[in-house]
């Protein structure tokens, strides 16, 4: 078993079956990719971080065929490299869920767990998987930044926080203080749409990171 595995059941259930069209979604990709992880996703990275990254649901080719988040397809690329840059990440790639990759101050999870079709989970299947990202949140106390990547990531945030989205409206860089000195801070997703139209380029995603690590007061080695 993965140590992402092994927190507490709470926060995350290999066998979910909580929303149905997912469910049923995912029992059709098992069924064409025998060889997929094809379940929900865990969560990777430390078990401490100072810095909790949330992105929005596992890929097709990516999360969902390897069973790490942003592992084996574009929307990777630009997250490993950049962590990499800040010493955040062991190494700028990737590739497979046993490729030695090690994260360091910092974790990801994701909004929904489950690969939704095309992308686009349901809002109340964003709001039955909350409970997950919740408990999972409510286990690491050292946490003092919150990377939202996208807005779904970031109403997840303030739903598992259990404050008012209305309070908080989402726009790239923009910092929230949150109550218990903890910071929400905003990125546009680093999905192949938004790098490939560079509505998010290289140096913006840059920036927003080197923002999380001093807000976190986590130290570039």
């Amino acid at each position: 078993m993965r140590m992402t595995e092994r927190r507490s059941q709470g926060s995350y259930d290999r066998e979910c079956v909580r929303c149905p069209r997912l469910a049923q979604f995912l029992a059709a990709t098992r069924a064409g990719h025998p060889d997929y992880w094809a379940k929900p996703v865990p969560s990777f990275g430390a078990a401490d971080p100072r810095i909790l990254i949330v992105g929005l649901a596992p890929g097709m080719h990516g999360a969902n065929r390897t069973g790490r988040p942003f592992t084996g397809d574009h929307a990777g690329i630009l997250l490993y490299h950049t962590l990499h840059e800040f010493g955040l990440a062991s190494q700028p790639q990737g590739a497979s869920a046993d490729d030695g990759l090690t994260l360091r101050n910092a974790r990801i999870a994701n909004a929904v767990k489950c690969l939704p079709p095309g992308n686009k989970p349901l809002p109340q299947e964003i709001r039955s998987c909350n409970a997950y990202l919740a408990s999972e949140i409510s286990t690491l106390p050292q946490v003092r930044v919150y990377l939202a990547l996208g807005r779904v990531a970031h109403d997840a945030v303030l739903m598992a926080k259990g404050v008012k989205r209305s309070e908080y409206v989402f726009g790239h860089a923009r910092e929230h203080a949150l109550p218990g000195e903890v910071v929400l801070l905003d990125s546009y997703h680093c999905s192949r749409y938004n790098t490939s139209t560079r509505r998010l380029t290289p140096q913006m995603f840059k920036d927003v990171v080197g923002r999380a690590c001093v807000l976190a007061r986590v130290s570039h080695v």
